[in-house]
């Protein structure tokens, strides 16, 4: 099995009361290659339907805030 993580960091609300550990990135540990997504401690490995609609609401909410181009 075969991880590259993309992403790592402890995300604190805007408040600054809460905190979240979030990690996530590609996974082989399946047949076919996706999305691992692991929150707080807690992971799963997406099939690859979910994680296509993960990118797509991610990059939906990005091109919102005015995030991507």
């Amino acid at each position: 099995m075969a991880t590259t993580m993309y992403f790592e960091e402890t995300i604190k609300d805007q408040g600054g009361k809460e905190t979240m550990d979030v990690e996530f990135g590609r996974s082989s540990y399946y047949e076919d290659d996706s999305i691992y997504l692991n929150v707080n401690g807690e992971g799963v490995i997406m099939d690859r339907t979910t994680a296509k609609r993960f990118v797509d609401a991610i990059i939906s909410v990005g091109h919102y805030h005015g995030l991507v181009d």
